[in-house]
């Protein structure tokens, strides 16, 4: 089937549905998701959202802090367009009914890792749920936006697929061929304007606080399009995950180390002085090498989070989604420690992008998780993620509006997917066993320490699964599962390749063989761009 629209929206987190909704005031939108709509890291986000919205505060501060934390690599103009238009684009969500929390009238501000004042909006410990239910709720009164869930995005239609000639060297997107699962159809996705928002990649490693969808479809898929893309090293581990021996990984919110929270090693010893001044608030990058430092020097599988001098009331209202998880587990944090352990949490790299979210492919915009828009640096400051989505995806819609009328394109010029001589098959067992091969390859060999001889194993691993990947699917009838390890693979050499062209440590890419920083004057990107994804 072929469906047109003109915006076609790829994820709905908070960058798909805050642009879905600004783009619906200049035409017709389509957005597409892989599993319910409110499924996305937007929904497991706790902490909150940051933005100047105090008198003690000040814009300066704000852009100091996420500097600092990006470690040399920030983009100094994205970051103060961040911080500027912040406070604005959360004065829309709340007119749009996010309910914040608030104490004593006013919107209570929290305090996070890297930040030097609190300025942190949260509601509760489920902002990220609280504004896709806001979000969600003003999208299904808008009759210009149609919602298709459980739908797994393929790849971007180019030239590539319609056999025309690029202009200027630079593809063209027409949209995306999307397979429905249900009908095991792959349809035509046809837009004059996409915006690729699929969130992260944290599913490439072992163990992660990212939901199942996390695949890195939206960086696999810009990619094999002809999409540059960005400082792929930097995958932020957050430093306190609940640790289970089920194997569950909760994130136990920054929020509860801005609280007081102090972490210690299975000996009881508060060790967070031996690594930074800032003790338990230093940034994330510091404080999971610590606890990677202490685990490995102790011969343990986690460390300690120590919150039970806090009432029991106040941490059931601050934290309850926290508190009532850890109850689950057996754990009453009001009594006892949390037992934590780092997981891949956030990626800072991305599809390159400019300031109004514009990729190197013509009407293919990027947003959220999915983009690299120079922000966040080599090390995210926490709670900025959210409000980047926000502040682009506003950005965005601005520029794509101005040349909508003008972009034209023949429907019947975009061919239907080829899937002459696939066939079906029972063999689960191949695609299963290569997921956990390359999650346990990555933990192993490209986590939170690194060194070329790892990084060297884990290419050498990687290129032949990925031989093997791609030979699987060209002979196989696509599946959603399919189509995810066959992006899980491309995004997993792409960090490995990012990696070991980074000859330093910064931020969070750390190597034993370069451990000192590159001078200032020599500190760029890793930019990279091969149309079909060859690495």
């Amino acid at each position: 089937m072929i469906f047109v629209s003109d915006f076609l929206v790829i994820g709905s987190g908070i960058a798909g549905l805050s642009f879905a909704l600004k783009a619906a005031k200049h035409g017709t939108v389509h957005i597409i998701t892989k599993k319910d709509s409110a499924e996305s890291n937007t929904n497991y986000a706790q902490g909150g959202i940051a933005a100047v919205f105090s008198p003690g505060d000040s814009l300066d501060s704000h852009i100091q802090d996420t500097l600092t934390a990006g470690d040399g690599l920030c983009h100094p103009d994205a970051v103060e367009q961040l911080v500027t238009d912040g406070p604005a684009r959360i004065q829309e969500l709340i007119d749009l009914g996010v309910a914040f929390s608030r104490k004593n009238g006013e919107i209570e501000l929290v305090r996070e890792g890297g930040h030097s004042v609190h300025r942190i909006l949260h509601a509760k410990d489920l902002t990220g749920r609280e504004i896709e239910r806001a979000l969600l709720a003003a999208l299904h009164e808008n009759e210009n936006i149609q919602i298709f869930e459980h739908r797994q995005a393929i790849d971007l239609i180019t030239e590539h697929h319609t056999g025309g000639i690029m202009k200027e060297g630079h593809p063209t997107c027409f949209g995306a061929y999307v397979l429905n699962p249900e009908t095991q159809e792959i349809d035509r996705f046809l837009s004059k304007i996409t915006y690729l928002c699929t969130g992260g990649a944290g599913q490439v490693y072992l163990h992660t606080t990212n939901p199942l969808i996390a695949t890195g479809d939206g960086i696999a898929m810009a990619c094999r399009a002809g999409a540059t893309v960005g400082n792929l090293e930097f995958m932020q581990f957050h430093p306190t995950s609940l640790y289970s021996k089920s194997g569950r990984r909760f994130l136990i919110s920054e929020a509860v180390r801005g609280h007081g929270a102090l972490l210690l090693n299975r000996a009881g010893e508060r060790f967070m002085e031996r690594y930074d001044s800032r003790m338990e608030l230093a940034t994330r990058d510091i404080v999971a090498r610590a606890i990677d430092r202490e685990m490995k020097n102790n011969g343990d599988d986690f460390v300690l989070l120590d919150v039970s001098h806090v009432p029991e009331d106040e941490l059931r209202d601050q934290f309850p989604t926290i508190f009532e998880t850890c109850l689950k587990e057996g754990i009453d944090i009001s009594r006892e420690p949390i037992p934590v352990v780092p997981a891949a949490h956030y990626m800072c790299g991305g599809v390159d992008c400019d300031l109004t979210g514009k990729t190197s492919i013509r009407n293919l915009y990027v947003g959220g998780e999915t983009a690299f828009t120079g922000v966040h640096g080599a090390n995210r400051l926490a709670s900025n993620s959210l409000l980047e989505a926000i502040v682009w995806a506003h950005k965005s819609v601005e520029d794509a509006a101005v040349k909508l009328n003008s972009i034209r394109f023949q429907t019947r010029s975009i061919p239907e997917w080829d899937d002459k001589g696939t066939v079906n098959t029972e063999e689960w067992i191949l695609v299963s066993h290569s997921f956990h091969e390359i999650k346990s390859l990555m933990w192993d060999y490209v986590g939170i320490v690194r060194s070329d001889l790892r990084l060297e194993r884990a290419r050498r691993r990687m290129d032949f699964l990925r031989d093997e990947i791609e030979e699987f699917y060209k002979r196989t009838r696509l599946t959603p599962e399919i189509v995810e390890l066959r992006n899980l693979a491309l995004v997993a050499s792409l960090i490995i390749r990012c990696a070991r062209i980074r000859k330093e440590s910064r931020g969070l890419h750390f190597t034993t063989d370069f451990p000192a920083k590159l001078p200032d004057g020599e500190v760029q990107d890793t930019l990279w761009c091969d149309e079909n994804g060859k690495i």
